[in-house]
């Protein structure tokens, strides 16, 4: 996909990655968030990927008080009987934009959890998809993102496809 003049970054890697986002909704819409066993197999979907995700990307390198997500991950799966699954053989594209795309990628996976969260039957752990972004949080990461990939969208695209990619690889497991 071509950027034009106008485009910002953010803007083209929403209309870059859209049919890859659906087909991860899709993917992780099958598992059944209102039941225990639908819950702790969703979980180790994303134990699949995301950990590796954040060592690979590492984000805190990108954005200044950044917080991961796997300690919360591997805690509410432990709370619910699994264990963390073998992480995907996963390759990041190479070059910081590529790693903006794959942040991109998992920290846009939030605002997914807090809806998500609601499915979740009271009483059981959540701390992974509670995990939220604080007050302006979001925006800022885009900011910040607009202004690190500057015009390498390709490399970016490819970052976030990939990033795409494993997320749907490891709901396919």
């Amino acid at each position: 996909m071509q950027a034009s003049q106008t485009d910002s970054a953010v803007a083209h890697l929403r209309a870059a990655t859209r049919v890859d986002h659906e087909q991860v909704d899709a993917a992780y819409g099958r598992f059944a968030l209102d039941t225990r066993d639908g819950y702790r197999d969703f979980l180790t979907a994303h134990a699949r990927i995301l950990p590796l995700a954040e060592r690979l990307i590492d984000p805190g390198a990108l954005v200044e008080g950044w917080h991961g997500r796997t300690q919360a991950l591997h805690d509410d799966l432990a709370a619910l009987g699994g264990e963390a699954p073998p992480e995907l053989d996963f390759a990041l594209p190479p070059g910081a934009a590529a790693r903006w795309g794959a942040l991109y990628v998992i920290e846009g996976s939030r605002l997914g959890g807090a809806v998500l969260a609601r499915s979740v039957p009271e009483g059981l752990p959540a701390a992974y998809l509670g995990a939220r972004h604080g007050s302006g949080g979001w925006r800022d990461l885009l900011a910040r993102l607009e202004t690190a990939i500057g015009d390498e969208y390709a490399k970016a695209e490819a970052g976030a496809k990939a990033m795409f990619g494993a997320y749907l690889e490891a709901a396919r497991r």
